[in-house]
This record gives C-alpha cells, sequence and structure tokens, in this order.
C-alpha cells in the first residue's frame, strides 16, 4: 500500500476524486490542515461519491504530525520543481507521495527537506502544471504498477 498526502488542499472536487482513486486503489489518504474546504462540502461528496465508506482518510493537524504517526521511510513529493522524473524511481510499498495546494504548491522548506526526492512528471515546456487529481493517479499507478498491482483483484 502506499501513502498520498494532500498537504492543505484547495479545491475539493479534487480531493473526492482522490478519495474515489483511493479507494478503489486500496490506498490510504492523508489530509494536512487547513482545508480549504469542509469535508462535509457538497463538491467533495459528489466527487467522492459513494467511496467515502471504502477508503481510509486520516485527517492531521500538520505535516510534522503525519510524520511523528507514521513514520515513513521514504517521501517522495510532486513539484514542477523537481529535478528528477516520477519514472525514473523504482517504488516500494510504503512510500509516501506528498502533493501541495493546487494554487501554490509545497513550500520550500519542505521541498528543501525533502531533496533530491522532488519528483516531477514530465509536460510541454510552456505548461504550468497538471491538475492535482491528475497527477495524484499518474504517480499512484506507475507506483502499484511496478509492485504488480500488489493487492488488487486482477
Amino acid at each position: 500500500m502506499f501513502h498520498i498526502v494532500l498537504f492543505e488542499p484547495e479545491i475539493p472536487a479534487n480531493t473526492g476524486n482522490i478519495i474515489r482513486l483511493c479507494a478503489n486503489a486500496g490506498m490510504q489518504l492523508h489530509l494536512i490542515k487547513p482545508l480549504g474546504f469542509d469535508l462535509d462540502d457538497k463538491k467533495l461528496r459528489r466527487a467522492g461519491l459513494d467511496y467515502h465508506e471504502w477508503v481510509s482518510v486520516e485527517l492531521h493537524d500538520s505535516y510534522a504530525d503525519f510524520l511523528e504517526k507514521n513514520q515513513p521511510q521514504r517521501v517522495f513529493a510532486l513539484t514542477t520543481k523537481g529535478k528528477k522524473n516520477y519514472s525514473d524511481v523504482q517504488f516500494e510499498a510504503g512510500d509516501v507521495f506528498l502533493f501541495g495546494p493546487e494554487t501554490r504548491g509545497l513550500p520550500a522548506s519542505m521541498l528543501a527537506e525533502i531533496g533530491e526526492n522532488c519528483l516531477f512528471l514530465p509536460m510541454q515546456p510552456e505548461s504550468r502544471s497538471l491538475n492535482l487529481s491528475n497527477t495524484v493517479a499518474i504517480v499512484l499507478y506507475e507506483a502499484w504498477r511496478q509492485t504488480d498491482f500488489s493487492g488488487s483483484m486482477r
């Protein structure tokens, strides 16, 4: 299992889509406060459909709180400022994928702390960024593929 961590997510529909993704892939979702929406937001519920009951979502007061409670071995930050292509990494069960807020990304201090584990997704030079839920899906499915879709029904 992999851990998806959304640091201060802002858009409820993105988080709802990621809830649905994590439910279908059997992954753990972590949300770091403050959230840009209420957890009972109808846009969040609509995007996540009825998948909320099939996914474990942990809410954390801070990134430090998440680290203390989970003590991950490896954390990978996804950022347009990354130096390593996400597809050049050999992922392992238990890896953490950290994603920043939609409008501003992860703080420079967090990126500095994560260092060489800051990854990027290739895109056209004039592009700014991909949608958060699309980025999570791309990275999660590559990592899951590398582990032979462990735990899947097919």
